[in-house]
């Protein structure tokens, strides 16, 4: 299994996290292609830095205008609406994208909702994996926000300048995550550090109020240092990638990179070290938490419960299945049962009270064991589908065709699905005996 370790000693932010991909072999132009399609004007400049003796990479993000988006103006990247605050930057040099609200009463919203900026992700040609990633990690930062401040996340603006940031940020990570092919990622406990940040009615104690509310479950510690080292596009990131956290895991290193944060930290290099490689634990089985929610339900469609499937799944369940039970007093019902990182229970649980009938549900958490997964493509006569393969000490035991891609292909060949599932794994089994 191909995982990537975050150590996070000094914490994360969205350019840090930007700068070790491309440390790490990530091809700039990867980042420089998704952030150009969004047709915002943006891009993205590269240069080295020493920090604390650390070689490492440094990635700006430019404005149309050939500034620098982060400094540009001194102004948070998230205000909600009718906010006019300045002059907050933190203490990585970036400009706060979080928390310096103003109160309601201005003319004027300035900045895009987070529904625009969805709809900018939405309607580029990005590949879907770069739009999901993207979308859950704005998404995750809009409701953190609207949740600390008790208002409806409609009401959430991104400044204009720092929207440009954060959006880069956030799409270039995305493309870089999904150019790495990782399948399970790992950061280390978080140095959040210390000292406040300046907020809309004064000083707020490190970490900010939405950077806490994304790093619930996530170890963290201060080192000391009188500074900000989370930024709340770093927690979102974390949270969009669905990381678990330990310390160095069992891993054989194939690549590293270390991305620098904009200042220097007296004693401590001011980087993001990312380590990518093959998990080496014992029979490849791969150890991690996953979030169990139950229901019965009496007195819903099969209709509905149908669509409650369709949203969970979409708002980011791993799986969704109904089973038929007796209740009490001789009722037949059906018994939901949803699969989550645990990091997605709260959103999950509270679409099921939205959705369904249920008064209540159950929660709990199990050890996973997955075998280590790998993707490798076929070719068909009609074109090619992707295989996924479950390794156990290094050998194939189970491997199936992708059905989304095998659907693709029966839709646009109109030809029966289970040709073309049979034919990919047909492929798969030559394409075997010739290695």
């Amino acid at each position: 299994m191909k995982i990537a370790y975050l150590d996070c000693f000094s914490g994360i932010s969205g350019d840090m996290f930007l700068a070790a991909l491309v440390d790490a072999g990530v091809p700039l132009d990867v980042l420089q292609n998704a952030v150009a399609e969004l047709n915002l004007g943006a891009k993205l400049e590269l240069c080295r830095v020493n920090r604390s003796g650390i070689d490492s990479a440094k990635v700006d993000v430019l404005t149309a205008e050939g500034e620098i988006a982060e400094v540009a103006h001194a102004a948070p990247a998230l205000a909600r609406e009718h906010a006019h605050s300045h002059d907050h930057s933190d203490d990585h040099g970036h400009s706060h994208e979080h928390d310096h609200l103003h109160d309601f009463g201005a003319p004027h919203v300035h900045g895009r909702s987070l529904s625009t900026i969805e709809e900018i992700i939405h309607s580029s040609t990005l590949a879907d994996e770069v739009k999901s990633t993207a979308l859950r990690a704005f998404q995750l930062l809009g409701h953190a926000e609207a949740r600390i401040h008790n208002v409806p996340v409609e009401t959430i603006h991104f400044h204009e300048v720092g929207a440009v940031d954060a959006i880069a940020d956030i799409v270039g990570v995305s493309a870089g995550c999904y150019w790495l092919g990782v399948q399970r990622w790992i950061c280390s406990p978080l140095n959040v550090g210390g000292g406040h940040v300046h907020c809309a009615h004064g000083k707020f104690p490190v970490p900010a109020p939405a950077t806490l509310e994304l790093l619930r479950d996530l170890p963290v510690y201060s080192s000391g240092v009188k500074k900000e080292l989370v930024t709340p596009t770093g927690a979102a990131l974390l949270r969009a990638l669905d990381v678990t956290a330990s310390n160095f895991p069992a891993m054989s290193v194939s690549l590293t990179g270390y991305g620098a944060g904009s200042k220097d930290i007296p004693g401590q290099p001011n980087v993001l070290r990312l380590v990518v490689g093959n998990a080496t634990i014992a029979g490849d089985l791969a150890k991690d938490r996953v979030g169990i929610i139950e229901t019965t339900i009496d007195d819903a469609t099969p209709e509905l419960l149908s669509y409650v499937a369709d949203c969970l799944m979409s708002a980011g369940a791993s799986d969704v299945y109904r089973t038929p039970v007796q209740m009490k007093k001789g009722r037949i019902g059906t018994e939901l049962t949803i699969l989550c990182s645990p990091s997605k229970a709260e959103a999950l649980e509270r679409l099921i009270f939205l959705e369904t009938t249920t008064l209540g549900l159950r929660y709990r958490e199990e050890e996973k064991r997955s075998l280590a997964r790998s993707t490798v493509s076929v070719e068909t006569e009609w074109g090619k589908v992707r295989m996924k393969v479950g390794l156990l000490d290094g050998e194939v035991v189970n491997y199936a065709p992708e059905y989304e891609d095998c659907r693709t292909i029966a839709e646009k060949h109109i030809v029966p699905l289970k040709l073309v599932m049979q034919a990919a794994i047909s492929a798969w089994r030559l394409q075997g005996s010739l290695s």
